[in-house]
């Protein structure tokens, strides 16, 4: 590559990195506080598990009527049934006026076990620090997408300056030759270029997938060029016109979810929110993650099942770009593999965290070297 050009990059990289570098790094970091905490939520809220009892659970009519004396202002979003094991969670969930509350009861009693405020707590703080950096939402969601895009270029940059000049200075770009007395600012910037090259991949992912969330513009970008046809805005489908008189409507839908998927880890029921839309569920097989979830919808009024062109729709008739748009928290968490998968992305967004101090360092040395170079 054209010295001059590359050194063009450099700069680019060093005045962009320094610039978005402290945002970066309080990204990465709630990104890692935040990757483990329903597994910590599960052993600090006992309120999230029953013992598993032999008779049917109550029907969302009932779990609703008790959920909402407790929030009797408040409109209910969905019942979410979690298993046997587990308690069922009334969402009363809105956007403006915004709230989110959930009410733990037991499915098969109905007794409440716990009212939560899903605005408050430790990991509503690190979460609206990863979305927004604590500013508000309209401005925090603009800031934290576009120092994300910043960073996609700090990327690609990096893996630009980071392309060996030659033969001889190949071993110095995959592993730390440290020999006794290796100064320090030469350790500093070899785990700088070593760690970025090693992380590249998987910080690459983390911004793609945070960018979707981040701006329309590049899920739809995104979307179209992985070979997505369908709609990423979620609509519920219209009901029918002719009323008819099916009593508790979505109770006949949750005996169908459960009938239909006697193994599912969750299904979710969805009272219409007005008198023209449908009634939405979903199950989902695997717990953990979203990206395999069954998405469907039902006339209010008929119960007839209606087919939706976005991509919150059955998992089978999902093409693989799909699938990949429905899988971007899974691939952004690591939870796609499991455990281990959110194991590596804790470790990974570590090293993402160390980048901005590395690189930080080698700029301020670099810096002081020239101050005392112009003072001699």
């Amino acid at each position: 590559m054209n010295t001059n050009l590359k050194k063009a990059i450099g700069k680019i990289h060093l005045w962009i990195g320094l610039s978005s570098g402290i945002i970066v790094f309080i990204i990465a970091v709630t990104g890692c506080l935040y990757a483990f905490q329903e597994e910590i939520q599960n052993i600090t809220e006992e309120y999230r598990f029953v013992e598993k009892e032999d008779k049917p659970f109550l029907l969302p009519s009932q779990l609703e009527a008790i959920a909402q004396k407790e929030f009797p202002k408040k409109a209910l979003h969905a019942i979410k049934y979690n298993g046997a094991e587990k308690s069922a969670e009334a969402i009363f969930y809105h956007y403006e006026p915004t709230y989110y509350y959930i009410v733990y009861l037991n499915p098969y009693s109905g007794k409440v076990l716990e009212k939560a405020n899903m605005e408050e707590g430790f990991f509503r703080f690190i979460l609206d620090g990863h979305f927004y950096l604590w500013l508000p939402h309209d401005i925090g969601q603009i800031v934290v997408a576009s120092a994300t895009l910043i960073f996609l270029v700090l990327l690609i940059s990096g893996l630009i300056l980071w392309y060996p000049r030659n033969k001889n200075a190949t071993k110095q770009r995959f592993s730390f030759q440290w020999k006794k007395g290796t100064k320090w600012k030469r350790k500093n910037y070899d785990l700088h270029n070593i760690t970025g090259f090693y992380v590249f991949l998987i910080a690459l992912i983390f911004a793609i997938t945070g960018l979707v969330w981040g701006f329309q513009w590049f899920a739809y970008s995104y979307y179209t060029v992985i070979g997505g046809e369908k709609s990423l805005v979620y609509e519920d489908p219209v009901s029918g016109k002719n009323k008819s008189s099916i009593e508790k409507p979505v109770d006949k839908v949750w005996t169908l979810m459960q009938k239909e998927y006697p193994h599912a880890k969750s299904i979710e029921v969805h009272p219409p929110e007005n008198d023209s839309t449908s009634i939405a569920a979903n199950a989902n097989p695997e717990e953990g993650t979203y990206w395999k979830t069954d998405y469907r919808y039902f006339d209010q009024y008929s119960l007839e099942e209606k087919e939706v062109n976005h991509l919150f729709g059955k998992y089978k008739n999902a093409a693989v770009s799909d699938k990949l748009m429905r899988m971007n928290y899974d691939l952004h968490t690591g939870a796609v593999l499991g455990l281990p998968g959110k194991i590596f992305a804790f470790l990974i967004s570590l090293l993402i965290a160390s980048l901005p101090i590395t690189g930080f360092y080698i700029w301020w040395g670099r810096k002081n070297k020239n101050k005392k170079t112009v003072s001699n």
